[in-house]
């Protein structure tokens, strides 16, 4: 019988500094009076994100025969239904699940540290993330606000919301080393940004990257820049080390508009040969009944104690990472 390797991919000693971080993110809240909620990992309804691909199953389900689930690739569609029924402040640390994403920065399975703020504005909630980041890593450095266009400009001499798609694609095309002469503009920018600006992010301080394209406005609201007018997505992400930890949203609250990005993004998954994912109608149904306004963002558990306790990938903070599960 071929010998079978059945040990943790995290060491006894890891996993116990993995539980005081997690203690100490806990008292992060409770002391700020947020509550801890649970939420189902499987859904009738995926995230419709051109860019995330769900896992599913059938299974016997209530409604009778067999039913399609999803498994959630964050908690945010079941913790915004507790949000419209009145929840206020709450915060989980939800099991999630993206397809394919398995590498020294991914796990097919992850923690997410998921938390909304009613009326909170997105500046602070960009203040309360700070904070809790600084638990775990005392010495991150500053904090830097970053704007996603001046970036493009000082890094790449472009600006990405007005060059021309043609010289987008050949520049994308040159530094990735790749076709990309019928991508997109999205894609090409996503290139660019994962390529060469990301890297640079959060060397010595933490990064908080502001005013991204609207197409990559997703569950967030949109606003105009103030420089030329430009819509901009309404959100943050959050960089340490060259790694990204955090993704916020000023949260979308119109129910129609969010419908309509959902319907939109099923249209782009079927140009790009990506299978459909069922909208969830619940969501949409809550955020029509009200839900109120307030920022929110998800954090990468593993991410922040792989950084927290000087580990090379985030294997090494998982008792079982998926390649040995």
């Amino acid at each position: 019988m071929d010998k079978i390797d059945w040990q943790p991919t995290a060491t006894i000693e890891t996993l116990r500094k993995r539980a005081r971080c997690l203690a100490e993110i806990r008292r992060f809240f409770a002391e700020r009076g947020v509550l801890e909620i649970e939420t189902p990992v499987l859904g009738r309804g995926g995230s419709t994100d051109l860019h995330l691909d769900s896992l599913s199953l059938i299974a016997n389900t209530p409604a009778g025969g067999r039913e399609r689930l999803w498994l959630q690739t964050s908690p945010e569609f079941h913790m915004k239904r507790l949000l419209a029924a009145d929840s206020g402040p709450i915060f989980q640390l939800a099991r999630c699940f993206r397809d394919g994403e398995v590498g020294r920065r991914h796990n097919l399975e992850f923690t997410m540290l998921e938390w909304y703020r009613p009326g909170f504005s997105l500046e602070d909630l960009i203040d309360e993330i700070e904070a809790l980041i600084r638990l775990l890593l005392p010495y991150a450095g500053p904090r830097r606000l970053r704007r996603y266009r001046e970036l493009f400009r000082e890094q790449l001499a472009i600006d990405p919301f007005t060059v021309p798609l043609v010289d987008l694609r050949h520049l994308a095309s040159e530094q990735g080393n790749l076709d990309m002469s019928d991508n997109p503009r999205g894609d090409c920018l996503d290139l660019l940004m994962g390529l060469i600006i990301e890297p640079t992010l959060g060397q010595g301080g933490i990064d908080m990257v502001i005013d991204y394209p609207a197409s990559q406005a997703a569950l967030a609201r949109k606003h105009r820049d103030a420089e030329d007018g430009v819509e901009v997505a309404g959100r943050f992400e959050v960089y340490v080390q060259g790694l990204e930890l955090a993704n916020g949203y000023d949260e979308l609250t119109d129910a129609a508009e969010q419908a309509a990005r959902f319907a939109a993004d099923n249209i782009e998954r079927n140009k790009a040969g990506k299978p459909q994912v069922d909208v969830d109608a619940r969501l949409v149904a809550a955020l029509q009944s009200g839900m109120p306004e307030g920022s929110g963002v998800a954090l990468g558990v593993d991410r922040l104690i792989q950084l927290a306790l000087g580990k090379q990938s985030v294997a090494e903070v998982i008792a079982f990472a998926t390649p040995d599960c």
